[in-house]
């Protein structure tokens, strides 16, 4: 898999390159600025985008805006941007437009190497990625009483699994409960978010969390949009 890494941050970067080239990848290209990424993407033609959101010059959003423009002008390269905060409104910015082939994940998620690379990899086959402490934030803001509330703790930790793509012997291994408790389980979560139900996990992973779409948090930047998303493990340090 051909990726480009863009950062402002020569060590950083580096250490991305590095990291990925290990991984099996091949980093055909490097950007310091959203120009020379750009610049990079119409000549490499990768197969993903490795996108510092905060990039030259004033290091706010542009690596989030030149993400959006290469899934509008060469939408079969995928995108994962990296944040070093925790930034909702970003976050459903940039997925607002697609669902497909597009990632949203913290920095500090770098230092579990081998499942950064794994959400690179995910991201470049076609999955949709989004750091588990932006999904929290979601699930656990206040809002007007809804269908969400409905759910038993443990009904919200299958809602959660279900989120990760995971299939439902998956979620039996992860939780040590029977196929037939997750069944239940999963039924009775589809019936209290009124979502059909699907044999197709990317799906049923959009059903599900299309929910909380349009509960999503204000753009501070006035865009307005929102976002189906799917969520990745979380964290566990090397």
């Amino acid at each position: 898999m051909r990726v480009v890494v863009a950062d402002d941050s020569l060590l950083f970067r580096e250490g991305l390159a590095r990291v990925l080239t290990e991984a099996g990848f091949e980093v055909v290209a490097q950007a310091g600025t959203a120009e020379e990424l750009h610049e990079a993407v119409e000549c490499d033609r990768p197969d993903i985008a490795v996108v510092d959101i905060r990039m030259p010059p004033t290091h706010t959003n542009e690596g989030l805006v030149a993400a959006q423009l290469i899934r509008e002008r060469h939408p079969a390269t995928a995108v994962l941007v990296l944040s070093q905060f925790v930034e909702p409104h970003y976050a459903m910015k940039l997925l607002s437009a697609d669902t497909r082939s597009v990632g949203y994940l913290l920095k500090d998620r770098v230092l579990a190497l081998t499942e950064f690379a794994e959400a690179v990899r995910r991201v470049g086959n076609g999955e949709l990625l989004v750091d588990p402490a932006i999904v929290s934030l979601l699930l656990e803001r206040e809002r007007a009483a809804g269908p969400l509330d409905e759910l038993t703790e443990r009904e919200r930790e299958v809602l959660t699994l279900m989120a990760e793509g995971r299939s439902n012997r998956s979620i039996c291994d992860r939780l040590f409960l029977s196929p037939k408790t997750i069944e239940a389980h999963v039924h009775s979560i589809f019936g209290k978010l009124g979502l059909p139900l699907s044999a197709d996990d990317h799906r049923r992973v959009l059903a599900v969390l299309a929910f909380l779409r349009a509960d999503a948090p204000p753009d501070p930047l006035g865009s307005g949009t929102s976002s189906r998303t799917s969520i990745v493990p979380e964290r566990r340090r090397p």
